[in-house]
């Protein structure tokens, strides 16, 4: 029995909750891809698909709407696949347990995906009813686009006929967004020369954090579990030596850590806990109000052994890395109040035999201070002797004052609620900047229904929002203009 049936929009819910069924984090979108590419297929849309498994349909326009301009739709398939702790889900291969909690759907234990997934649902949705009036839709939905955007960078745009974009991947009703900022993707290695050890060992773990999208929530200042967990690891070494044997934090780059955690060597185990026990009535009072479950725990092993770790002088110099590491809101708009314009997340941390890897989601409307920033970082990475390579590198949106589908979609806005909508850029990435790199002319506006807590395992989505977000789409649809 679906637990989702029930819910209005009932279509939208349906495909949704399908979605929900398939794996489909980031990088694993093999299954969901093969599910869009068979929807179509059943149905005699038409679709194409590429290496990547990006997949793209079409459908004529209603009778009545062939002159009305065609509106192409976009979202993406793969999710942020994050769980608690304590959750046995293997998110690789099993799908996630949907939920109902008042106004809101989530999944349990788990992050749910509404991010992008309640887009595929809404083209979905829209693609399978002969009753909506629309204009030609072409349905985009792309890969990977949590860790980097790589789908959209490789999508064949030559055959979208579409010139008006609408992007379903924001998480705040009644808000368009018309711009948005550009990204870099930095990954660094400190090699390791393990030795054997003498000594306790100790486990440290940072966690409770809200964790959080680090383009959407960076401005909140949330804690950083693994910069958190290198200032504990500091306090501690200065009371003793430490040896580091593991370290390990974080989902991905552009989620704000909530859980790190350190394995370590000491030789004077009963100086670590008073060492963190000061550290920590510190960060209780620092994050009281932005991010006040933040815990720290400490287990000591019962007797001394042998491991392999890296030395007490190595560890010392990584924990001085960690310690000169930036991360957060690094400068606000001059332009936009209250607009973040620069910032930068360490989202992953760690370890095998051989190094130790650091993973970092750089974010500016500003494509010099992109850059300037990604710099500075690598310029800390290499006094410290790690190597640096930058991944991902994405374009920000810029605002489009002449914008044929924003002046229609406000006056749809106001007819129906008889109020404007919220015209506004966002400080994390979408998809759109890559899109207008392949075709300049598009006109592009993003929206969404109401989300919380995206990237993360308390991550919800409204369903009263959900039905009047659909109920926009199809007077969107339905106006000719």
């Amino acid at each position: 029995m679906r637990v989702w049936e029930n819910l209005e929009p009932k279509a939208v819910f349906h495909f949704f909750e399908d979605i929900c069924g398939i794996p489909h984090g980031s990088g694993n979108t093999a299954q969901i891809s093969a599910y869009l590419q068979q929807f179509a297929s059943d149905r005699g849309i038409w679709y194409r698909t590429d290496a990547l498994g990006n997949v793209v349909m079409r459908k004529p326009a209603s009778k009545g709407y062939e002159d009305v301009p065609g509106l192409v739709l976009q979202g993406h398939m793969d999710m942020v696949a994050v769980k608690t702790a304590d959750c046995g889900k293997d998110m690789e291969k099993e799908g996630l347990d949907p939920a109902i909690e008042g106004d809101y759907v989530y999944a349990v234990n788990t992050s749910l995906g509404g991010d992008d997934g309640i887009a595929v649902a809404y083209g979905l949705a829209l693609l399978d009813d002969e009753s909506i009036l629309h204009p030609q839709l072409e349905l985009i939905v792309t890969v990977d686009e949590e860790t980097g955007m790589f789908g959209a960078d490789a999508l064949d745009m030559s055959d979208i006929t579409g010139r008006r974009f609408l992007n379903l991947d924001s998480e705040e009703e009644g808000f368009f967004l018309t711009g948005c900022a550009g990204g870099r993707r930095l990954k660094a290695e400190v090699n390791r020369t393990l030795q054997t050890v003498h000594g306790r060992q100790i486990t440290i773990t940072v966690a409770g954090l809200k964790g959080g999208h680090s383009g959407a929530e960076i401005h909140k200042e949330r804690g950083n579990a693994v910069l958190l967990l290198g200032r504990v690891l500091a306090a501690v070494l200065r009371e003793t030596a430490l040896s580091l044997v593991s370290i390990s934090g974080g989902t991905a780059e552009n989620v704000i850590p909530s859980q790190a955690q350190a394995v370590l060597v000491c030789p004077e185990p009963e100086k670590v806990q008073p060492a963190v026990d000061r550290v920590y009535a510190d960060l209780r009072q620092e994050y009281e109000i932005r991010d006040p479950q933040v815990q720290i725990e400490v287990t000591i092993q019962s007797a001394d052994g042998e491991y392999q770790a890296d030395s007490p002088e190595d560890t010392a110099h990584f924990i001085t890395l960690l310690k000169a590491l930036p991360t957060g809101v690094q400068a606000m708009s001059q332009s936009i109040p209250g607009m973040v314009e620069t910032s930068l997340n360490l989202g992953m941390i760690s370890s095998d035999e051989e190094e130790i890897t650091l993973q970092y989601s750089i974010r500016s409307s500003l494509e010099s201070a992109k850059y300037a920033l990604s710099e500075r970082v690598e310029a800390i990475f290499t006094l410290a002797g790690a190597r640096v390579e930058a991944g991902s590198d994405y374009p920000g949106w810029a605002y489009r004052v002449d914008s044929p589908l924003r002046d229609k979609m406000v006056r749809v806005y106001e007819q129906m609620y008889g109020e404007k909508p919220q015209i506004t850029t966002i400080h994390a990435g979408l998809e759109c900047g890559l899109f207008l790199g392949k075709c300049p002319d598009l006109d592009c506006v993003s929206i969404g229904p109401d989300m919380l807590d995206i990237h993360s395992t308390n991550e919800k989505l409204s369903i009263s929002s959900t039905r009047r977000v659909w109920e926009y789409l199809l007077e969107l649809l339905k106006d000719k203009a």
